[in-house]
């Protein structure tokens, strides 16, 4: 299976070598090329034990790999992760919904042929409905 993980940070790295690990080609998306970089020159951000170990080995096997581009591993993918933070306002401490929204609208645009979207990020009841919505399908 072809999957994308747009968003970064925890969900991405470890769910990106897992779901590597089980033999599927992963491709993790986020606009900021410097988190990529950072893990590779410096150490992986996060502590979960052997993630090093695993991001490393899936990555020398073809299996994991990282962009900045979203559209053509979206295009590609059987199954798109949206995987981005979602901040508590400041004014009323709700989750601001407004990166995964973006998100949804960036993989709509890039979608092609049947793909699965999961929200992976923490989101409130409904926001699924709103991403069936913006990406135009159900």
């Amino acid at each position: 299976m072809h999957i994308a993980i747009v968003g970064s940070g925890y969900v991405r790295l470890v769910s990106g070598a897992c779901f590597a690990d089980f033999g599927h080609k992963v491709i993790c998306v986020d606009k900021h090329a410097e988190r990529f970089r950072h893990w590779h020159e410096v150490n992986v951000p996060i502590f979960e034990p052997g993630l090093e170990s695993l991001l490393a080995g899936n990555e020398r096997a073809g299996r994991l790999s990282f962009t900045t581009e979203l559209s053509e591993p979206v295009a590609a993918s059987d199954a798109v992760f949206i995987a981005v933070g979602t901040p508590s306002r400041r004014w009323d401490g709700h989750a601001d919904l407004s990166y995964v929204y973006a998100a949804a609208r960036e993989i709509a645009a890039a979608l092609d042929g049947f793909t699965v979207i999961i929200t992976k990020s923490t989101v409130p009841m409904g926001t699924g409905d709103e991403v069936v919505r913006i990406s135009g399908n159900s």
